[in-house]
């Protein structure tokens, strides 16, 4: 065995990935075993694919509320040096709708989590938070000093969470890292969104291009910005998994780091919609609509926490590159299907 042969199998670590059969998990799964890593996934497939699982990766169908019951127990244990946690539900117009589901799930799976993760020994966690936590901006960019103020059950349940975890590193050790993203998008070679419903503009812009969507809805032109139209901070998905194996490293006992992720700039509706056209060259239909509640005109994150402490640093910034990305991938699904 050479010396780079050794080094690398000192470093290798072994981690469970809740939730790596969606599409953040998937991408950071990804990345894990590129750096040599050993990765379990577990997933209930409730909203995840199985096909969106990289095959290096070891799967296991089921609840996080499982791990704490006893079923876990026979193979999460401390040989995990430690856990990232994607299973969540995510949609936010279902939460207000039915609340109940994102505090049971959201809330009491990550409250079950964190205690086999205690029993078992295993004591650091990075957690998939959001910038919803925030709620209507007072400021922007928005830094993590921030006041949190969620407007929909979705953020108060990723908050909830975060208070809990906060809880667990002062009273029991525990080396946590909560990253709040804004907008993911873009894809990963063979991982990429599969929402369903989707809610999320660039796949739907998207649809439009591959005549699955007649039109795209532009839901108010009249906020105080330069086009009318809202907007948003995009972070390419493969640098925000890059972002969360730095926070592997960097989190440390008894602490809670919270970390905002995003590119630091914003892009409106209209220009997301002008760059699908000019990437896929086809005509993009809009339909201008009423506003929707609690959409704020602009959300952009501030991500200076981040590189320092993280020294992370986005390398894929550019609008049209990550749209690039992810109609690749939505065109190898249509030609899959």
């Amino acid at each position: 065995m050479s010396n780079g042969q050794q080094g690398q199998q000192a470093q290798q670590k072994k981690y469970l990935v809740t939730g790596g059969a969606g599409y953040v998990g998937s991408v950071v799964a990804a990345h894990l075993l590129e750096a040599g890593h050993r990765v379990t996934v577990l997933d209930d497939l409730s909203t995840g694919h199985r096909a969106a699982v990289p095959a290096d990766a070891e799967f296991i169908e089921g609840r996080v509320q499982d791990l704490s019951s006893g079923s876990g127990a026979e193979w999460f244990d401390a040989s995990y040096d430690g856990v990232l946690h994607f299973a969540a539900f995510s949609q936010v117009g279902e939460s207000v709708t039915n609340p109940e589901k994102y505090w049971r799930n959201n809330v009491g799976g990550s409250t079950e989590l964190i205690a086999a993760m205690r029993d078992a020994g295993v004591r650091t966690l990075v957690f998939s938070s959001t910038a919803a936590t925030y709620g209507e901006p007072v400021h922007t960019p928005i830094r993590e000093d921030a006041g949190t103020a969620p407007t929909n059950p979705y953020g108060a349940s990723k908050l909830a969470v975060d208070h809990m975890i906060s809880g667990e590193c002062a009273a029991h050790g525990l080396a946590a890292v909560s990253l709040r993203y804004f907008n993911v998008a873009g894809a990963y070679g063979a991982y990429g969104e599969r929402h369903d419903p989707e809610s999320h503009l660039i796949p739907l812009v998207l649809q439009v291009a591959q005549g699955r969507r007649e039109a795209i809805s532009v839901f108010g032109d009249d906020y105080p910005t330069p086009d009318g139209t809202c907007i948003r901070d995009y972070i390419h998905v493969a640098d925000l998994a890059e972002a969360h194996l730095l926070a592997l490293d960097a989190a440390r006992p008894g602490e809670h780091l919270i970390c905002n992720l995003g590119n630091g700039n914003g892009f409106s509706v209209r220009e997301v919609i002008e760059t699908v056209r000019k990437v896929t060259g086809h005509p993009i239909p809009e339909i201008t609509a009423a506003r929707r509640g609690g959409d704020p005109a602009v959300l952009v994150a501030s991500a200076e926490q981040a590189r320092d402490r993280l020294g992370w640093r986005p390398r894929r910034a550019d609008l049209a590159a990550i749209v690039a990305d992810a109609w690749t991938f939505a065109q190898k699904r249509e030609n899959e299907a």
